[in-house]
């Protein structure tokens, strides 16, 4: 199970990042009721780190509500959680942590209107440092730290990870976390992305999506809700991505980590979903 680190109902970060006692109670729970954890995740916080204005209000929400409407109080307080998470994961005993990168420069992903000069460069010379002292920290704790590449993150393809990658020197703990729905979704090769980037990838989410293009609307959705959309995410099996071979390419590259059911479907239910998710993923 990935444990969200957001909420403290169901997981205290802060204490976990500073009590082991706390995090062997947790282990111990979990082991109790035959669950392993497998990575932490500080999706929603790590939004944070790095966020244009344009989407201060939507990302106001992921924030402590006194911190809302202060962006540099909220970023500041999203790096303090990704650190404490390093610590967390390394009194878990964890290998890997899932977060998202933020965005600085989304909002230009298309070339129009034409970007000035450099942009990109120094947009990701700042997202870099943003991220090194908390991937810096991350190594201290003997932890990779797993960005998941997913469309709204400037982290969102293979080209944009080696960006980042180039901007923070190739630093060890920067990797991946695998999710082949949202390559399926801007229409990459999800199974050559493995043979280009597998020695990075460290997490692997399995989730599944579909795409078909139609006479009104193509990889962008035309602003429709998800059920109306081309491309939209499904329940694991109802759509086109082929985990079969993608099993199979991981295992090739020898990837040791956990798959982890990640479920998001317009049509069909959570309960129904993760009842026929689990029942595929153990025959696969």
């Amino acid at each position: 199970m990935q444990i969200p680190t957001w909420d403290k109902r169901i997981f205290d970060l802060e204490l976990a990042s500073s009590s082991r006692a706390y995090c062997d109670d947790v282990l111990g729970i979990c082991d109790a009721a035959g669950v392993a954890i497998t990575e932490l995740s500080t999706h929603l916080q790590g939004q944070l780190v790095a966020a244009h204005p344009a989407y201060g209000d939507m990302l106001d929400i992921f924030a402590p509500e006194p911190l809302r409407g202060d962006q540099r109080a909220r970023s500041e307080w999203a790096r303090d959680q990704l650190l404490k998470a390093a610590r967390a994961s390394a009194n878990l005993k964890l290998k890997s942590h899932a977060t998202f990168s933020g965005a600085l420069l989304w909002h230009t992903f298309y070339p129009w209107p034409q970007r000035p000069a450099m942009l990109v460069e120094d947009g990701f010379r700042e997202l870099a440092s943003l991220w090194l002292p908390i991937l810096d920290a991350f190594d201290g704790a003997g932890v990779d730290l797993c960005y998941e590449l997913h469309p709204g993150e400037d982290l969102h393809d293979g080209l944009t990870f080696e960006r980042f990658l180039d901007a923070v020197g190739d630093h060890p703990r920067a990797n991946i976390l695998y999710d082949p729905s949202h390559f399926l979704l801007q229409q990459l090769d999800y199974l050559q992305f493995i043979d280009i980037y597998h020695e990075r990838i460290r997490a692997f989410h399995v989730k599944d999506a579909e795409f078909r293009p139609s006479g009104r609307a193509g990889v962008y959705g035309g602003y429709a809700p998800w059920i109306e959309r081309p491309g939209r995410f499904r329940s694991l099996g109802d759509g086109q991505v082929d985990f079969r071979a993608i099993f199979s390419k991981l295992t090739q590259y020898g990837f040791d980590g956990w798959a982890v059911l990640e479920w998001e479907c317009c049509i069909k239910d959570q309960q129904q979903g993760a009842r026929e998710g689990s029942s595929l993923s153990m025959t696969t």
